[in-house]
């Protein structure tokens, strides 16, 4: 089975949507794939996390799918959302002097797509 792992950085709604979107068609499609919340889409879990707001269902599903790898540590405390994450539970990674490092997850096997 094909190892994919998606970055996605960008902080437009729409953008991040499609990540979100994309995450969930390559599982029903068979391939092992996680969801790492990069840059500025880090400021958007707060909103996502909350029930009625606009593609937080998707979000809601990539969560209990198990496909959200986690969020990055240093983008998360830049963006103000790092308490965010911790409330959600979300993991906070940060090996690559506080971001997650594509070289961890390509060592895993992952292709890497950036969003």
């Amino acid at each position: 089975m094909k190892k994919i792992a998606v970055f996605a950085f960008q902080g437009e709604l729409m953008c991040f949507a499609h990540a979100l979107l994309n995450v969930i068609d390559l599982k029903s499609k068979g391939y092992e794939v996680k969801l790492i919340i990069e840059g500025s889409a880090t400021a958007l879990i707060e909103q996502l996390g909350k029930e009625g707001t606009p593609f937080a269902p998707l979000y809601a599903k990539v969560r209990a799918e198990g496909l959200l790898a986690g969020i990055c540590r240093a983008c998360a405390g830049k963006m103000g959302s790092l308490a965010e994450a911790e409330r959600q539970g979300i993991p906070c990674l940060g090996e690559m002097q506080g971001h997650p490092g594509f070289a961890t997850w390509l060592a895993e096997g992952y292709e890497i797509i950036s969003m």
